[in-house]
């Protein structure tokens, strides 16, 4: 009696027909197209907005002018959001394929509570006051609990089960250590307060380039980490027949998110909501290949964070809302009709 043998797996970084991978590349241009307009819209708009034509002069040919200085302080808030918001679109994205959960973030794995953790211990303790030294702290914070969950879920043996529960359990903590700390202490209370809601109000250049080779060098291991992603992304049996790491994948993932998150956190502060949506979004019309959903997301998720940053400007002039409770306040609701619609979808 012959019995059929069931199906190769199919990878899952098999080709894609070129018409869809065309019509990838044109989305791509005109997302690249879109983050152009929102950061020039970032330039331009704040508590008094600019002409194109003095945001263009400001950016070119700078002459000490009120506008040229206008230009120069919103250019350094837009390159950061840029960076902030590819990093955390990265992150999420990773940290997605990681566990096989399509509603991962980076606070899934404790990285924004280890940040948040270091900085009110450095405000506590140590009397730190300045963003210049917060930066070190949190992204000193972020890698050691992205350490510690990597340990604490099993290291090369990790899985994406033990790694969100370790990840869980510490954030859990933390954040209980966090409160007790604000309680007790009302200088860290108001300072802590303005950090802990995610902002771009304090970005320098100073902070920008401290936090600069972290960024990149978490984008482009993130990048390469795509295609053994994809495999990982199957199942464990399958990425092992394909002849995927899995430890190895594994920790590099960890790290690129760690990285990612951690500069962007240190430079921002817990920005929310960013590195969830993005990556969710974009797989539904590029599919489950990393090698899209990891562009997409490094390029749409500024866009985002830099249009909440826009409007936490405008409706509260001549004040601002913070970019983190903006996309908390946008996102939410849209994530959820973004869910229900899928779930409908699908009975």
């Amino acid at each position: 009696m012959l019995v059929d043998s069931p199906p190769e797996p199919r990878a899952a970084t098999a080709p894609a027909p070129p018409t869809r991978r065309a019509a990838r590349a044109l989305g791509l241009l005109l997302s690249a197209a879109i983050l152009v307009l929102v950061a020039l819209a970032s330039i331009a708009i704040g508590a008094k907005s600019l002409p194109v034509d003095q945001v263009w002069h400001g950016l070119f040919h700078d002459t000490g002018t009120y506008g040229d200085v206008v230009v120069d302080e919103r250019l350094a808030r837009t390159v950061l959001g840029l960076l902030a918001g590819a990093a955390l679109g990265l992150a999420g994205a990773v940290l997605q394929a990681l566990t096989r959960n399509p509603l991962a973030d980076p606070g899934l794995l404790g990285i924004n509570a280890g940040a948040s953790a270091a900085v009110v211990t450095a405000i506590t303790c140590f009397g730190v006051t300045s963003l210049t030294g917060y930066v070190w702290f949190a992204f000193l914070g972020a890698a050691a609990v992205g350490a510690l969950v990597w340990f604490l879920g099993g290291s090369r043996g990790a899985t994406p089960v033990r790694l969100a529960l370790a990840g869980t359990a510490i954030s859990a903590a933390l954040y209980g250590y966090l409160q007790a700390v604000m309680i007790l202490d009302d200088a860290a209370l108001g300072r802590m307060r303005f950090w802990t809601v995610g902002s771009l109000a304090s970005a320098t250049d100073s902070t920008i380039l401290q936090v600069l080779p972290f960024l990149a060098a978490g984008m482009v291991l993130a990048l390469a980490l795509a295609r053994p992603l994809n495999a990982v992304a199957l199942g464990d049996d399958t990425a092992r027949a394909l002849g995927a790491g899995l430890g190895r994948t594994r920790a590099l993932a960890m790290l690129a998110a760690t990285v990612l998150c951690g500069a962007a956190t240190a430079a921002c502060g817990p920005i929310v909501f960013v590195g969830l949506m993005v990556p969710h979004v974009v797989r539904s019309f590029t599919g489950p290949d990393l090698r899209w959903i990891l562009p997409y997301a490094a390029v749409l998720s500024p866009v985002l964070l830099l249009g909440a940053d826009v409007v936490g400007r405008v409706v509260a002039r001549p004040s601002e809302l913070q970019v983190g409770i903006v996309t908390a306040l946008i996102g939410g609701p849209v994530f959820i009709l973004l869910v229900r619609r899928r779930r409908t979808a699908q009975l």
